[in-house]
């Protein structure tokens, strides 16, 4: 992964950045290629290891319980077509 700084004097992404702290946020480009933009800070990674039941995993069931819990949620169908899929 590379780490690119962004210029005080890039407005417009400074305000996409700022949004992302709230939201993650995609960014879709004329050809229709689709970016994430999401902040890192609030991100929380699992180390899922070599076997292919991650059930088995404590933590990483815990964190999706967690996030299925009083959240607004978004139908997949929804989902396909703001994507255009």
């Amino acid at each position: 992964m590379k780490t690119i700084s962004v210029s005080r004097q890039a407005d417009f992404l400074e305000d996409i950045l700022k949004q992302a702290l709230l939201e993650e946020i995609i960014l879709e480009t004329h050809s229709g290629q689709c970016f994430i933009i999401a902040s890192i800070e609030k991100w929380k990674g699992f180390q899922v290891g070599e076997d292919d039941d991650i059930t088995k995993n404590k933590e990483l069931m815990q964190h999706l319980a967690k996030r299925r819990t009083g959240e607004k949620r978004i139908p997949l169908s929804k989902v396909k077509e703001r994507l255009g899929l």
